[in-house]
């Protein structure tokens, strides 16, 4: 990873908010702190951070609504985003996940862990990073440098998640991926999310673009079709 990455701390606890500061300049980040969500989305667009770590239950805008207005903005919706609350229930994590969270972390946790879970989401967002800029197959061209779907005269601004789906099913034409293999490349292999969480993905991109592309092979998984 490139020297002195960013980081955004958004959380209403002053002495954690602290602690996080500390240990991440330890290792080399940067660092910003929001005590909101509000103030949390303001220094996004202000700073462009390489990465968000996020607390659900804030003041003024709480953490859902935070990564739905960051992955519902176009100049935002690269940045990768962890939560790290005391909200552990698996309906909370689920719904965070679903709403585009790259990783979802249940406070308590040590230093050492949350640093290593930050380097693994910033690594698996660099791999994206590398792929081709373009994807032209069908009638459709998958751009990964804006976000964007163009559909003939139509262009289609795709959340994070549902872009990445869509990007990792195309460059594998032909081939049926797994749930489980989808999961592990679009949201990582050490975040837990249920199988649901594809289907709804899926679900969504085809809405947008229509059904003709994604091709459901039963019992298994998915397939962009050739």
């Amino acid at each position: 990873m490139s020297d002195k990455q960013t980081i955004l701390v958004v959380d209403d606890e002053q002495d954690l908010l602290d602690l996080i500061e500390y240990n991440l300049q330890k290792e080399g980040f940067n660092v910003l702190k929001a005590e909101n969500g509000l103030e949390g989305i303001e220094m996004a667009r202000e700073h462009n951070p390489n990465l968000m770590l996020l607390d659900i239950m804030m003041p003024k805008m709480d953490g859902l609504e935070v990564v739905e207005k960051i992955r519902n903005d176009s100049k935002l919706q690269h940045i990768p985003i962890i939560f790290l609350t005391a909200r552990g229930d698996e309906k909370t994590e689920v719904e965070g996940l679903d709403k585009g969270g790259d990783d979802y972390i249940t406070k308590p946790i040590s230093t050492t862990k949350l640093i290593s879970r930050i380097k693994a989401v910033l690594r698996r967002f660099e791999e994206t990073e590398t792929m081709t800029d373009k994807i032209e197959v069908h009638d459709i061209v998958i751009d990964k440098d804006r976000y964007i779907v163009t559909q003939g005269e139509d262009e289609h601004q795709l959340p994070r998640k549902e872009f990445e789906l869509l990007y990792y099913l195309a460059s594998r034409k032909g081939k049926v991926m797994d749930r489980q293999t989808l999961l592990n490349h679009v949201w990582g292999n050490n975040v837990y999310v249920v199988d649901r969480t594809v289907d709804v993905h899926v679900r969504k991109i085809r809405e947008k673009l229509g059904k003709k592309y994604i091709e459901t092979v039963k019992g298994v998984g998915y397939r962009f079709k050739e």
